[in-house]
């Protein structure tokens, strides 16, 4: 069976995502809860939550597009919050009623119908939340390739809370469902002219590639034109991680996404950089990656380019579980790393191990929680290895990178050992208005993130492994000069790893002594059937690497640099860190089981059951960055400036949602107690006085907001002195 027919045998096996979904969801968590239809059936959960759930089941179902159900799950997240915080004094409005991002949306508070009874008020609540995000999610989803099953999920929820969908008044004196229907229909309008191009898709306006497609049934890379430069696949029929089939070369997903409207990313750390004339925004500038040709002819990582694409291919050797390698990957041993990466592209060999795989973590002495030592986890490393790269690509149910996060989330909010304290202070908030709040700020920092990282794919358009190592490969070898197939733009040799085919090799004939090989997984042409069989490792020619995916899928269709999976999971990590009060999860380990031979979907393993653990939210995230690696879809060059960037996302999203709530919720609202202290009282007039006559933005004793602090202010003060705000 040639190549060609082999990948549109695996795209007709692999044209829904039964295979994998079936499979994944054959193993359960503490973590992650129960399954999906329980978890959006339950009745003791939070309509927030429930609105999530069948979210992510949407998701699960659409085109596996990370920026924009990044998108989604944000402005779903305002939605439900706005609709809480319009209810509660404690907490204010990020779009409703304010202009927002220079979109205004007008609201008349005096029309509100706001119960005074507090169960009136919280079933108000929740009907307010229903219908805004039933309103938007059926705009979102109405083209989506499940949008039957999607659409038919929402209207269930809808049913089951005691809703009729079918209103659709936005009168909002006439209640909350008009009031849902109004932030819903607002949130759309918002949508569709905040730089995403939703009218079209989201396809590209201006991008074009440099390269010509790769023909991957072929060997090598004979036409590629820039070797820094993207390139699109030639698939005979693509599968998205999802399970959709696209029948044509998929286009470069989101290149222009840096032009989206954010939640917190400030025009002070937007850049505008020009590219063949035109410019590009680009946002927490990581600067360039590492460029074919510029490295020096001396040591590896002289040459950062080279050294990082062949450490891909390296590290392909260790996807065989058979090969008795065994690993230590509990938490005792893995993670605990002190740095979100080396401090530049020259250095990355003292972060990444070269030859045996990962990083240099040494893990955690103690669980923190229980005060005993982490157990150790042995497992074979090919299954280790395997199963990473399958569970972080798109989570265990193909939920997308920032979906994956608030399956996360939601298991950490289920958890017995959660604590709702906000920040991990103060009294524990009701479930409510923790979810709205832990829902608006990870989906803001997973929104800003996805605009961060594509700013950057879109801009710097930088190659992916399997363009590199073909491309490489068919050049021949640099290391030495004297031997065969010298070119100095080849593949590094490494000893046993990387060789030069030699006359009597069995890989010798057809012509091809003198070529490159690699010890490496053997690729989609080693295995009979995926329900069975495994390809393993040997020795492959390098012109013919293939990452670890499926045929019908290879690489995601945009460009590596950054790794948007880095970006996302380090900014959600810091994120949880940041609202839970600790870098822990619950109990002091996140845990996600695996069952032998049922969770690797386009071969047969793993070769026993075992459970994924991570001690703490940025060992998750970590261990998620060298997913991608092993899996062959990113160079060490893409992933720790996106770990880097992940970390000033989350800053930025943690500031900002300060704006709308303080620990407490109570402190934006009182802005005439001066020192927090609950009590507008002699220490705030003193504050105000210390600053009397001073003129300005951002004055703490103008507490009117004319720029002054003056006679005005005073008086306000002292019309209102002895009063509480909590």
């Amino acid at each position: 069976m040639t190549r060609a027919s082999y990948i549109v045998l695996f795209a007709v096996l692999f044209s829904a995502p039964i295979a994998a979904v079936a499979q994944h969801s054959a193993a359960g968590s503490t973590i992650y809860g129960t399954s999906a239809d329980a978890r959006i059936s339950a009745v003791d959960e939070t309509v927030a939550r429930q609105w999530n759930e069948v979210l992510l089941e949407a998701i699960r179902g659409d085109f596996a597009r990370p920026t924009v159900h990044a998108r989604n799950l944000f402005h779903t997240s305002i939605a439900l919050y706005d609709a809480f915080a319009l209810y509660h004094e404690a907490d204010q409005p990020v779009f409703v009623g304010n202009v927002w991002r220079g979109f205004e949306c007008p609201l008349d508070t005096s029309l509100l119908v706001i119960p005074a009874d507090p169960e009136l008020q919280a079933l108000a609540v929740e009907e307010t939340m229903s219908y805004a995000a039933y309103r938007l999610l059926t705009h979102r989803f109405l083209s989506s390739p499940g949008s039957a099953d999607a659409l038919a999920s929402f209207s269930a929820l809808m049913l089951e809370l005691g809703y009729d969908a079918a209103y659709q008044s936005q009168n909002i004196s006439e209640g909350p469902a008009a009031l849902g229907n109004y932030i819903g229909a607002q949130l759309i309008q918002f949508g569709l002219q905040d730089g995403s191009n939703e009218q079209m898709d989201f396809a590209n306006q201006d991008y074009q590639p440099i390269n010509p497609d790769l023909e991957l049934a072929d060997p090598g890379n004979p036409n590629l034109i820039d070797p820094n430069a993207w390139q699109p696949l030639a698939i005979p029929i693509f599968v998205d991680q999802s399970g959709n089939v696209l029948s044509e070369t998929p286009p470069f997903q989101g290149a222009e996404w840096g032009y989206v409207a954010s939640f917190a990313l400030e025009d002070s750390s937007l850049s505008m950089l020009e590219r063949d004339g035109s410019s590009w925004p680009v946002y927490l500038d990581c600067g360039a990656p590492p460029m074919f040709g510029e490295g020096e002819e001396i040591a590896e990582i002289a040459d950062p380019y080279a050294w990082g694409f062949s450490l891909v291919a390296l590290w392909s050797a260790h996807l065989h579980p058979a090969d008795g390698i065994m690993v230590d990957i509990g938490p005792g041993s893995k993670g605990n790393l002190n740095a979100t990466g080396p401090s530049g592209f020259s250095e990355m060999d003292t972060f990444y191990n070269l030859l045996e795989g990962g990083d240099y973590s040494e893990g955690h002495e103690v669980n923190p929680m229980t005060g005993s030592a982490y157990a150790s986890n042995i497992v074979p490393r090919g299954d280790y290895s395997r199963v990473l790269a399958e569970f972080w690509a798109d989570g265990p149910e193909s939920e997308t990178p920032p979906g994956h996060w608030f399956v996360l989330l939601n298991g950490v909010l289920e958890h017995p050992d959660f604590n709702a304290q906000w920040l991990g202070e103060g009294e524990e908030l009701d479930a409510m208005r923790y979810t709205v709040r832990a829902y608006l700020t990870l989906g803001g920092a997973m929104h800003d993130a996805a605009i961060a990282a594509w700013s950057h794919k879109g801009f710097y358009d930088y190659i992916r492994p399997v363009s590199a190592i073909r491309y490489m490969a068919s050049l021949g070898q640099r290391s030495d000069s004297t031997q065969a197939s010298y070119h100095p733009g080849g593949m590094p040799l490494v000893p046993g790893r990387i060789e030069v085919v030699e006359a009597g090799d069995p890989l010798a004939s057809g012509g091809n002594e003198g070529k490159i090989k690699v010890l490496a997984w053997q690729g989609p042409d080693a295995i009979i059937s995926p329900f069975w069989d495994e390809a393993e490792v040997g020795w492959i020619l390098a012109e013919e690497w293939w990452p670890y995916q499926r045929p019908s899928f290879v690489t995601p269709p945009f460009a590596g640099y950054v790794s948007g999976h880095s970006t996302f999971s380090r900014a959600a990590a810091e994120v949880l860190t940041a609202i839970t009060g600790s870098p822990y999860f619950p109990g002091g380990m996140g845990e996600f089981e695996v069952i032998q031979n049922q969770f690797l979907v386009f071969e047969d393993g793993p070769s026993q059951t075992f459970n994924l653990q991570w001690a703490t939210y940025r060992d998750a995230s970590d261990q998620c960055s060298l997913s991608r690696i092993w899996g062959g879809i990113h160079p060490p060059a893409d992933d720790f400036p996106g770990r880097q960037l992940g970390v000033e996302i989350a800053e930025l999203s943690l500031n900002r949602v300060s704006q709308y709530f303080g620990p407490l919720g109570a402190v934006d609202l009182c802005p005439l107690d001066l020192d927090g202290d609950g009590v507008v009282g002699a220490t705030d007039l003193l504050d105000a006085l210390a600053d009397f006559g001073e003129s300005g933005p951002d004055l703490p004793g103008d507490v009117n907001g004319d720029d002054l602090v003056g006679v005005n202010d005073v008086l306000e003060l002292l019309a209102s002195y002895g009063e509480s705000c909590l």
